[in-house]
């Protein structure tokens, strides 16, 4: 059967109801700008001669177009790092024009950026006409686009992929826009191979770096680390300029387990984008687990001073710089990490991630005033939430090293290894995960061999079970791995077992009745990120573009 192509209506190219942000450091070029822009009927025109200021109206207002310059001296930061840092925390909608504004010299990094963002940039010198063809192509595109936007917006990510793929196929107008939008959709969807096969087929129509960092990625997201490392090295090498890339190389690292590397990547595109929150956040976190309590101190101090009451600031930071200044018995350095995620509580109380770090910060306040009583009941407390679903692997870290802490100090806490046991069979998925939990712990060797320890019991188990596979008995498997995954949490096991009933459902005894039991427990402990990560993974994934919803 023959698809229509999708009707779509003629653009509203009126700009007069629109509402805009200019982003210069110069007075006089923010005059011109805003002379330009009033000329074309638009009201509610904002300024901003500073990044912080940018920032802070862009998350508290809305605004239609929003031109930003390139260069910014007295910061360090260019425009391009503003836009990457704006997309990565969802602070621009789908609706808003961004134009960056630059000189011939930087004209291929800001080509890029803008593409990337799906938007358009502006060469200086430039007229009155030349912003206003800008601005009605962009708005054209994204009406152009708009069904696509509308049907992400309505969470029918099936609809918006196949209206992505419709447009690829058709080489419909701004084919490769729609074609990038789907890709990660694809990836969002878990159609791992499908999104790598689209982006393959743009790298063969189009070399653009952001495909191939796409095939990279699909790759990592469908659990091929060593392929995706692969096409990463690749495309470094022919594009060392391109930071999206670095980051996921850095993934990849963390994921096979090769953390000093990721450490080395993490800094290479930190050093190359030196305001980016994120990145120095990434630095700071692996160098903590690292042990490179300097490095980790630098950087993220450096990313609270830059942005604490950002959007872009991951809290997670403060738990390790509290931590940091615990041993380094400063408790005006823990009062200062507390007064910020106290804060964030207030502005968000119903986060569970940010009530669990703040019960973990008030327990170093707590050990630094020798409040014994206190400590051991918040943080039986503490472990009694480890058993939630949404408990995950970042706070599974951040409890073990919790608990290392006070070994260190000489608070006896006479069920510590029962609890390191249990976290550790729950979040010992792999061998990575194993060693970065095991790191958490480093500096007594008991807890770090008990992490190890917990991981082997695991594998144990898994091959156990797949034992009564080869001795043509599923329904045992099953039953095993299903008994030890309700134990256990353990996301591999249950994994494993939606794997084997998949594999010989027609094989197994009341395959229906064990799949219920199965699936229920892998909404629960399945849903939450169980693998290596450096602090929440909210906002856009390197390389990728934020699917608002």
């Amino acid at each position: 059967m023959t698809t229509k192509p999708v009707e779509l209506q003629a653009p509203d190219s009126d700009l007069r109801s629109c509402k805009a942000l200019i982003i210069d450091a110069n007075q006089t070029s923010r005059s011109i700008l805003r002379s330009m822009l009033a000329d074309l009927g638009l009201s509610g025109i904002i300024q901003a001669s500073k990044m912080a200021e940018a920032r802070r109206a862009l998350e508290t207002r809305a605004f239609d177009v929003v031109l930003c310059d390139y260069h910014f001296d007295d910061c360090g930061m260019t425009g391009s790092d503003l836009l990457d840092d704006l997309r990565r925390a969802q602070l621009l909608p789908y609706s808003t024009v961004f134009v960056m504004v630059t000189s011939e010299a930087s004209y291929v990094k800001v080509a890029e950026a803008a593409e990337s963002a799906l938007d358009c940039y502006l060469l200086k010198p430039h007229t009155a006409n030349a912003l206003a063809q800008r601005l009605h192509l962009a708005r054209h595109r994204k009406v152009v686009l708009g069904p696509i936007f509308e049907a992400i917006e309505a969470e029918d990510f099936e609809t918006a992929a196949k209206l992505c793929l419709i447009r690829f196929k058709q080489r419909g107008e701004y084919w490769i826009y729609a074609a990038r939008i789907g890709g990660e959709l694809l990836l969002r969807l878990s159609r791992f191979d499908e999104a790598r096969q689209l982006f393959q087929a743009i790298d063969q129509t189009r070399a653009l770096p952001w495909a191939r960092l796409g095939i990279a990625r699909s790759q990592l997201d469908g659990g091929q680390p060593q392929p995706a490392r692969n096409t990463l090295e690749s495309l470094i090498a022919d594009n060392p300029s391109f930071i999206d890339a670095y980051d996921v190389m850095g993934r990849a690292q963390l994921q096979t387990g090769q953390f000093e590397e990721a450490l080395q990547t993490y800094k290479q595109a930190a050093e190359a984008t030196p305001a980016s929150i994120a990145r120095l956040q990434k630095v700071g976190m692996l160098a903590f687990y690292l042990g490179q309590n300097d490095e980790a101190t630098r950087t993220l101090e450096r990313a609270a001073s830059l942005g604490v009451s950002s959007k872009m600031f991951d809290f997670q930071s403060l738990v390790l710089l509290a931590q940091i200044r615990f041993d380094e018995k400063d408790p005006k350095g823990v009062q200062r990490c507390m007064s910020n995620i106290a804060h964030a509580c207030e502005k968000m109380p119903d986060s569970g991630r940010l009530r669990r770090m703040h019960s973990l910060i008030h327990v170093l306040e707590l050990m630094l005033q020798r409040q014994v009583g206190d400590v051991m009941h918040n943080v039986k407390t503490m472990v009694l939430d480890a058993q939630q679903p949404d408990f995950d692997f970042e706070a599974a870290g951040n409890v073990l090293s919790l608990l290392l802490r006070l070994r260190m100090n000489e608070l006896q806490l006479p069920e510590a290894d029962e609890w390191i046991d249990k976290i550790a069979l729950r979040f010992c998925t792999s061998k990575a995960s194993t060693d970065m939990l095991a790191m958490t712990v480093r500096q007594y060797q008991p807890y770090a061999d008990m992490v190890q320890q917990a991981y082997k019991t695991i594998l144990e188990m898994a091959e156990k079970a797949l034992g009564h596979v080869r001795a043509g008995d599923p329904t045992a498997a099953l039953k095993a791995l299903v008994m030890h995954g309700a134990q256990t949490k353990n996301a591999k096991l249950l994994d494993l077992a939606d794997m084997l009933l998949t594999r010989h459902r027609h094989d197994i005894a009341d395959a229906e009745g064990m799949g219920d039991m199965l699936q229920d427990m892998r909404s629960k402990f399945c849903r939450f990120s169980t693998h290596v990560q450096l602090g929440a993974s909210a906002g856009r994934d390197a390389g990728g573009l934020k699917l608002r919803a």
